[in-house]
């Protein structure tokens, strides 16, 4: 893939975040064989990261995500993102609320890219605690 087609290919995959989700979408940009580096704990494949964010969907309904910084690096066909988003926090999160309250998340993704799609991903991301109180 060249630099324009990974950088359309990972805003792509970021607006599936947005509500709602395109779901054709999510199974087109990723591999069968997809590993989420970052797993929290659960298993790192497709299914299961799909399912997670199904289940961050649902807390947060009117999520709305931006990318701040995209940086490609054509050679090892990898892509990082740092992101923020908004969504009002409807249901239990990590222990914490609903709050039904606006709350805001940040986060940095790397993708690693294949074809036209993802085959790994790492991220790390934060949310604000006056949003989960």
């Amino acid at each position: 893939m060249n630099r324009i087609e990974m950088e359309e290919t990972t805003r792509q995959w970021i607006s599936l975040w947005n509500a709602p989700t395109d779901w054709e979408l999510f199974d087109r940009l990723h591999t069968d064989h997809f590993e989420d580096c970052s797993p929290a704990g659960r298993p790192a494949d497709k299914k299961t990261y799909a399912a997670g964010l199904k289940e961050f969907m649902q807390v947060f309904p009117d999520l709305t995500i931006q990318v701040d910084d995209l940086v490609v690096d054509e050679a090892r066909q990898r892509v990082s993102v740092r992101w923020s988003a908004t969504g009002t926090n409807r249901l239990p999160f990590m222990g914490n609320g609903p709050t039904h309250r606006l709350t805001h998340m940040k986060g940095i993704e790397i993708i690693e890219l294949k074809d036209g799609c993802l085959t790994k991903r790492w991220g790390e991301w934060d949310i604000s605690n006056h949003g989960l109180e």
